[in-house]
This record gives C-alpha cells, sequence and structure tokens, in this order.
C-alpha cells in the first residue's frame, strides 16, 4: 500500500479543482472523467498511450443481442430476494427515468446494476476486504425500462469500503449502474452515489469529474414521496445518455470493480 496520505490526495484534488474554476471566461465545461487522473494512482498507469482507432463492428455486434420482456424476469430487480433469507441493512428503493439528449424516454434499455452489501463487501474474490459478506446478497439486478424509460430496483444501501489507492482511502457509497442498448458496442457504465456522503470530496474516482455540475449528476436525490412507510427510503436518478448534460460515464476513466477492489 502506498504511503501517500489523504492530505496529500486531497491537495492534488483541490488544485485541479481551482485551475479548472479558473478555466478562462467562455471555456466549455468539462462534462467527461478525466482520464491519467494524477489522484486516481492506478488509471495514470492504465490509460492508453494512443489515441484509439475506430473500428467497424461485425453484423453480430449491430445487431445481437436484443433484449425483450422474455429475456429479464421482474423479479431480477429486487436485490433483496435472491437468498433464503434477507439481507442485512438500510433496505432503499432507488428508480428514475433513462433519457435521451433531448430528454425523450428510452424505452426497453437493459440497465444492470452492482454493489457492495451493507457492510461494503463485494462478492468477488479480489475483494478481501475483512468486513462480512452477506449469504443473502448478491448485489447484483437487472430490469428493462418501461414505456416512460423507467427503471426500480430494491435493494439495500451499500457501505463504504476501503482501497489501496492511498493510505486510509475510501470509496464513498455507491452504486454501478451499466445500460445498453440493442447491442454490445453501444454501453454506458457509471457510478451512482448518495447525497450528503462526506467522502465524495476524498474520492478521486468521484472527484476525476472535475466540473461540478457534472458530478452532482452522479448523485441520487432523497425522495420523500417514493419513500415507502416502514418498509424502504427512496433515491430517484435519472440518467442521460447522450447531450449536454449526458451523465458521466465511468468507463472514460476505465474504472473497473475489479480494478478498485
Amino acid at each position: 500500500m502506498t504511503e501517500t496520505t489523504q492530505a496529500e490526495i486531497s491537495a492534488e484534488i483541490e488544485a485541479e479543482a481551482q485551475a479548472y474554476a479558473a478555466r478562462p471566461a467562455g471555456a466549455p465545461a468539462e462534462t467527461t472523467t478525466r482520464r491519467g487522473w494524477g489522484a486516481y494512482r492506478s488509471s495514470v498507469l492504465r490509460v492508453p498511450s494512443n489515441d484509439p482507432h475506430p473500428v467497424d463492428p461485425e453484423g453480430v455486434e449491430l445487431w445481437a443481442p436484443c433484449f425483450g420482456q422474455r429475456d429479464v424476469d421482474p423479479l431480477e430487480a429486487d436485490l433483496t430476494i435472491q437468498g433464503r433469507g434477507e439481507p442485512l441493512g438500510e433496505r432503499i428503493v432507488v428508480t428514475g427515468r433513462v433519457l435521451d439528449g433531448d430528454g425523450r424516454p428510452v424505452r426497453g434499455q437493459l440497465v444492470e446494476v452492482w454493489q457492495a452489501n451493507a457492510s461494503g463487501r463485494y462478492v468477488h474474490q479480489r475483494d478481501q476486504h475483512p468486513a462480512p459478506l452477506d449469504p443473502h446478497f448478491t448485489g447484483t439486478g437487472r430490469c428493462l425500462t418501461d414505456d416512460d424509460g423507467t427503471y426500480r430496483f430494491t435493494t439495500v444501501k451499500p457501505g463504504p469500503y476501503p482501497w489501496r489507492n492511498h493510505r486510509n482511502a475510501w470509496r464513498p457509497a455507491h452504486v454501478h449502474f451499466s445500460l445498453f442498448g440493442t447491442d454490445f458496442t453501444q454501453r454506458l457504465v457509471t457510478q451512482m452515489y448518495f447525497p450528503g456522503d462526506p467522502l465524495m470530496g476524498l474520492d478521486p474516482i468521484a472527484t476525476a469529474v472535475v466540473d461540478p455540475a457534472a458530478r452532482a449528476r452522479m448523485v441520487a436525490t432523497y425522495d420523500h414521496d417514493l419513500t415507502e412507510p416502514e418498509w424502504a427510503t427512496g433515491y430517484r436518478w435519472d440518467v442521460v445518455l447522450t447531450g449536454s448534460h449526458r451523465t458521466p460515464r465511468e468507463d472514460d476513466l476505465a474504472a473497473a470493480l475489479g480494478e478498485e477492489a
């Protein structure tokens, strides 16, 4: 584990934030995730050194897979019923709409999620965080958006967890989202965070989105009308696929689950 301290990482984050705030008047907002973000140490080693070359996907990739109602069971959207008992933690409902750049609903979109359990641990062999696994929680689910572009998941609020970017590094609570179009060449991968999390400003992955407005689009909103009495708290989070208000993509930074743990 590196001996870089949180104070040093925070100073790097603050310096980049000040430089961004001081950019020339009229300069466009930086709405994507920074590549080779220095505070996120391993990303500097993984980011490509050359520009990508576009290639034409083969025909099979253009037309498959096409997901439909018969392919995704509605019960897969409830992450709290996948074991023989109920998972531990704060039960939550997460819902929102998937929209295009013009605000139109994206129907029949495959939405997949994965997350740590309430103790901040993934069901993954590379996650050796000494927190308990929950035998009743796999941390994965999926659904299709309806005619209004709406998705909905029932799950438990994930816990924060340590990672080895620097000394005493902790990831804020988050849920990974993957959205497919009609084939594997159309995919957005991102993360949803929770409001008021004190770890957000300390996290090199979240702060790799340097524009405050763009970063705020990754944070869900607590919705008391969505909250169900004596059952679950509710969070609302919309995903915009294109345009100037699109949701920042996790894969811009190549921040995959296995590389974080």
